[in-house]
């Protein structure tokens, strides 16, 4: 599913609203407007444009790396206005209040943190919307990359800079470097303005070119580009934005640092009443009393409910009723743990939380525990803080013995938020949390699944409240205490309101479900925790020692591919150094650079496209490819696997989350199991080190070409049905559609074209793409589209038809009712659109094989417990179950898992799943 990353200019915005505003004043004199002008150009912005992720950067105080290059680069800007500095140090915390990322980084400028970020977005295959005014970031536009701007209502994509400009994106540094920058104090050629610039361009294709024909340009204008030419080169450093910095320390979980959360409205409708924004308070104080929508455009909740013409009650995400009175209570003593015990005696249904050491669940001790019991109404029992925190606690065993009858009481039901962590801090202590009858998070996931999941959003979303943060508490980074260093009277109001929140926002989101949705909720989401909670604990045996064989062995190799890379070279150099690569291939080498994608510094890119193109004709590039491939599996797996054991079981336990792909997939992590790559015979062989114990043997079963078999189902496509029901090769048969020849005569390069295809379409690929993966140009690829169609015009009705359904709705569903929400249906840039279209013909198919492996972990962890089997569900990667499977037990469950796997269907699909069953020693040999 396509991911859209909104990327907004906050310096440009600063400015552009303070010139463009009436002056503005807050009641104790601060000026506003630009205050003002910016929050406002946001709130238009997140409404207009539906986003996953997002950031609002602005420049860092001081001088950055271009002064360095050119000490009078901006020697000629004005100082920033009085009136404009004390709203321009407010501004970022108002922008992260509203729910934004906020992004400062020191020496660089924010064009360029904006460059990196919009390249990581384009890179994972994102849509990138970058917001300014700036015409420096054309630079940045491409097929995934558009500028907006919002006080000219103008959109810039490809063909929008090559009509604004008269040059490509690709042309606009050099098309800057001529004409030079005034506001900045960037040289350029004198008497070169835009329509000469893009003659210049137009004419010799780039600044290099312009330069070496220099001599061929006649008049005063052509003195004057020869007078320039020993400065052009450092104009085109200092207009050239950066895409490539280190962002790490700014973003730890990268780009999912910027996921885009829900405005804290408590916060800010104390700081609209002190800046004198009345309208924007009355609003605020509105939607956190009744929850009609995001002030600041989470408008998606209320377009793709509009769109999808759900009743009125679902336009807006309603808000719970708050109960009357908040009683949260410490408890501390024997009475009073008496009176809990009383309680939980009588009680059908409670909400609960665990407070913890650590986020491994696997090793994580227990803090405190808090239960509620209904709306407002919630206990806390510190167990694990330190005495001068929380002087006088309750024994940890002793009330740990005593609730162990009604945790593992099936019939108190019980609710919580990602209750599979609590499960496991509870099982780390010998009890079976049973009765899990309710999880906000998945609650959520059902019926949002576009939408963030955590706690603190979903307490804004669904109960108009702002939570206590961790952070609040425990403070971040190095200076961070933990929760056994809180306070009793803090923790309390924090872990009490944890339980609290998840039983009032579960029970709230299950009243707004329909019937399918509800059915998902209770009969897949829900049990699939089960099961992946007991995968995690089983976890999976790791060889080490064959670990650190392959790590020794790579590491030879890559000494190896150092050695021959030096001897190619002539001379040693560092593999991972960009420059001394360029100069390397380029300098010594003489290696040919036209047509080749530049750096933002105007150097030759050495990324690793680059260097897949250069490697067809050169061996070093190749040879370098290898040990960057090489190098990232040591340092990735055969290294770091061996550090992720667990001392105490000696195995590796991944961690499964269940709310995170919006089509319904698993993500696995610590370690990544679904990333452990399997295209090279060295990548195969880090799963050789994924075994199984003495006695028993590794069994995968992998759904065999699932998302076709979808397809099939969905396009009622009869060449499509009868080949899969005729059990045929359907890569062959579709190279045999497409060639016009018989299936027998098709020969390996025929069905690789044919595999492509098939699965290319599926993803809605088109010519461009499709050209690009085999490697022919883009009239050969859409003959073979084209052919593809007429022989299957099932798939093309179906292709159209979904895509009429999504413009008309708003979303797609998967075979078993999963909404899948499409807000860029309807975007004005035709690349989003496109993008989302694209996603409307893949989702259903994705979806729906989600929903299938679901049911399949489902049934066949019920079947290995009915049967009274041994044999243990460690890992699920894509469509592929594993297990470890006593030798005994092998014989039945090599017949029985595929057959259970087979039957999930239950005959909503018109062509058969198949699984193919593999078995060995180790994960390797079984897949």
């Amino acid at each position: 599913m396509s991911q859209t990353l909104l990327l907004v200019d906050g310096s440009s915005y600063l400015y552009r609203a303070f010139h463009a505003m009436a002056p503005l004043t807050a009641p104790d004199g601060t000026p506003t407007g630009a205050l003002y002008g910016v929050l406002n150009m946001l709130r238009r912005l997140r409404a207009d444009y539906v986003h996953d992720y997002c950031a609002v950067v602005f420049d860092a105080k001081g001088k950055n790396f271009r002064h360095e290059l050119y000490p009078d680069y901006k020697a000629t800007r004005p100082p920033m206005p009085d009136e404009l500095r004390p709203q321009a140090e407010m501004l970022p915390d108002l922008v992260r209040l509203m729910g934004w990322p906020v992004l400062v980084v020191p020496d660089v400028e924010a064009d360029d943190v904006i460059g990196t970020l919009a390249k990581q977005g384009e890179a994972e295959g994102w849509d990138v919307v970058i917001s300014t005014g700036d015409k420096d970031m054309a630079q940045l536009v491409s097929q995934h990359v558009t500028l907006v701007n919002t006080m000219s209502n103008e959109t810039l994509d490809t063909e929008g800079v090559q009509n604004k400009f008269g040059v490509r994106p690709d042309q606009i540094i050099d098309y800057l470097a001529l004409m030079g920058d005034k506001v900045d104090n960037v040289p350029g050629v004198e008497k070169c303005g835009p329509k000469t610039a893009a003659k210049w361009l137009a004419q010799y294709g780039s600044l290099q070119n312009v330069m070496d024909h220099a001599a061929e340009i006649k008049g005063k204008v052509g003195e004057h580009l020869q007078a320039a030419l020993p400065q052009l080169p450092l104009s085109y450093q200092l207009v050239t934005i950066k895409t490539d910095l280190d962002l790490h320390s700014e973003l730890s979980d990268g780009l999912e640092s910027l996921r885009r959360t829900t405005p804290k409205w408590s916060q800010l409708a104390v700081e609209f009443k002190r800046l004198n924004f009345r309208t924007w308070l009355k609003e605020a104080e509105e939607r956190l009393h009744e929850g009609n929508g995001d002030l600041f455009g989470a408008a998606h909740i209320g377009e793709q409910a509009a769109l999808a013409e759900e009743k009125p009650s679902k336009n807006t995400p309603a808000i719970a009723e708050a109960p009357a009175k908040l009683d949260y209570q410490a408890v501390t003593t024997e009475a009073r743990f008496a009176d809990l015990l009383t309680k939980l005696a009588k009680a059908e249904a409670i909400g609960i939380d665990t407070e913890t050491t650590s986020l491994d669940a696997m090793q994580a001790q227990l803090v405190g525990i808090s239960i509620a019991f209904q709306p407002g109404e919630a206990v806390y029992i510190p167990l694990g803080h330190t005495p001068t925190a929380v002087p006088e606690q309750l024994d940890l065993h002793n009330v740990l013995g005593r609730l162990k009858p009604h945790l593992e009481n099936p019939a108190l039901k019980k609710i919580g938020q990602n209750l599979k962590y609590d499960q496991h801090i509870f099982a780390n202590y010998d009890i079976a949390l049973n009765g899990i009858g309710g999880d906000a998070m998945l609650a959520s996931y059902i019926l949002e699944s576009h939408l963030g999941h955590g706690l603190d959003e979903l307490a804004e979303r669904h109960l108009g409240l702002p939570t206590i943060t961790y952070e609040s508490l425990c403070g971040k980074g190095a200076k961070q205490i933990s929760f056994a260093d809180v306070a009793l009277e803090q923790a309390v109001e924090y872990a009490a309101q944890d339980a609290d929140f998840a039983l009032r926002i579960e029970s709230h989101l299950l009243q707004q479900m329909d019937d399918k949705q509800r059915d998902m909720y209770q009969n897949m989401e829900l049990p699939v925790a089960q099961v992946l909670f007991m995968m995690e604990r089983n976890g999976v045996l790791i060889d080490k020692n064959e670990l650190t064989q392959q790590s020794h062995e790579l590491g030879s190799e890559l000494l190896a591919l150092e050695t021959e890379a030096y001897e190619i070279a002539g001379q040693p150099f560092n593999l991972n150094s960009p420059k001394q690569l360029q100069e390397i291939l380029f300098g010594k080498m003489g290696i040919p650079t036209k047509g080749l994608k530049k750096t933002a510094g105007g150097g030759i890119s050495t990324n690793e496209a680059v260097l897949e193109q250069l490697a067809l004709d050169y061996p070093l590039p190749k040879i370098i490819l290898q040990n960057r491939s090489l190098a990232k599996l040591k340092s990735t797996y055969t290294d770091k696997l061996p550090e992720m054991i667990n001392p105490q079981t000696g195995r590796v336990h991944t961690t499964y989350a269940q709310a995170v792909v919006i089509t319904g997939r698993l993500a696995s992590s610590n370690p990544n199991l679904q990333n452990i790559p399997i295209r090279t015979e060295e990548g195969r062989r880090v799963r050789r080190a994924f075994t199984a114990p003495e006695g028993s043997r590794i069994v995968s079963a992998d759904y065999s070409q699932i998302e076709l078999r979808i397809m099939a189902h969905l396009s009622g496509d009869k060449t499509l049905l009868d080949a899969f029901q005729n059990g045929e090769d359907i890569h062959r048969r579709t190279a045999a559609e497409v060639f016009g020849v018989s299936p027998e005569s098709v020969n390996a390069e025929q069905r690789r074209y044919a595999k492509t295809i098939n699965f290319g379409l599926i993803y809605g690929m088109g010519q461009y793409g499709l050209a690009k993966s085999l490697g022919i140009d883009n009239l050969s690829a859409k003959n073979f589209i084209d052919r593809y169609f007429a022989r299957y015009p099932g798939v093309a009705d179906y292709m159209q038809r979904i895509k009429e359904q999504a413009a008309r709705e708003g979303f797609v569903e998967t075979l078993f009712g999963r909404r899948l929400y499409l807000p860029d249906i309807h975007a004005k840039n035709a690349n989003r659109r496109a993008g989302a279209e694209r996603v409307a013909i893949n989702a259903p198919m994705q979806g729906t094989a989600s929903d299938l492996i679901k049911r399949a972990m489902i049934d066949v962890a019920d079947w290995l417990v009915s049967d009274g089997l041994k044999s243990k569900l460690i890992m699920q990667v894509h469509d592929e179950l594993v297990l470890e499977v006593p030798e005994a037990e092998l014989a039945a469950v090599e017949q029985k898992l595929p057959a259970i796997m087979a039957a999930v269907a239950d005959g909503k699909l018109s062509v058969p799943l198949v699984a193919e069953v593999g078995t060995g020693a180790n994960w390797e040999e079984a897949h």
